[in-house]
């Protein structure tokens, strides 16, 4: 039996326009399926959370989920806890607000399969973890954006652009290759963590940002950095 996910707020101005929902990452274990605070797959994400609401001031609300269980367990995914963080986000501020899900690599998969929530406006996957037959639902007017390091061993960089591919075909995706960056992103940690909430900021506010996040806007589908 899963535990309860929660939502974190990270920031939620009086008045916010949007919503940025971050997710994180993180394998299952069999001698421990609960998701920790503490655990490194949880923690990565709260810099790249912070940014995102700092970048945002006082127009974006930022949350994070913690999922109800670690891994991604067939009965209860965490593409399930994201759509149930959906709602309770559009709970707590009275409304739903268009959003950016900011995932990495379970998040990230996850984030992607829920790109067709109504609410869901753009989609950054850092690094997603993804089975081959992974096929997200892109409504018109949606933005996804993969960023993968070259040298990740445990989510499939090839995988991830394969998807990028066939996403191509019928929607607007692009796919950033950070040279070097492995699935932790700590290496190159600030050229994940400045892509990811510059793209989150600039698709939901409209605000102006860095070079590659423009060519991204602007309908570049590969870029390496």
């Amino acid at each position: 039996m899963p535990s309860e996910p929660k939502l974190i707020p990270v920031t939620v101005p009086r008045r916010p326009v949007a919503v940025a929902l971050v997710l994180h990452g993180g394998a299952s274990r069999a001698d421990s399926p609960m998701v920790s605070p503490t655990q490194l797959s949880v923690l990565r994400m709260i810099p790249i959370a912070r940014r995102i609401a700092r970048l945002g001031a006082d127009r974006l609300a930022v949350f994070r989920l913690l999922n109800s269980t670690r891994g991604w367990d067939a009965r209860h995914t965490p593409a399930d806890d994201a759509r149930w963080a959906l709602d309770r986000a559009a709970e707590q501020l009275g409304e739903r607000l268009p959003t950016c899900l900011v995932g990495h690599s379970l998040g990230g998969r996850a984030a992607l399969l829920c790109a067709g929530e109504a609410e869901v406006r753009s989609v950054a996957a850092l690094a997603p973890w993804l089975e081959a037959s992974d096929m997200p639902e892109v409504p018109p007017g949606g933005q996804i954006l993969i960023i993968h390091g070259s040298r990740d061993r445990i989510a499939s960089p090839a995988r991830s652009a394969a998807l990028a591919r066939r996403l191509s075909g019928h929607a607007r995706v692009s796919y950033i290759s950070v040279e070097g960056g492995k699935h932790a992103m700590l290496r190159r940690h600030r050229v994940f963590d400045r892509l990811a909430a510059e793209f989150a900021v600039a698709t939901l506010l409209d605000q102006p940002t860095s070079d590659t996040i423009a060519r991204v806007l602007a309908g570049e589908g590969w870029i390496e950095v």
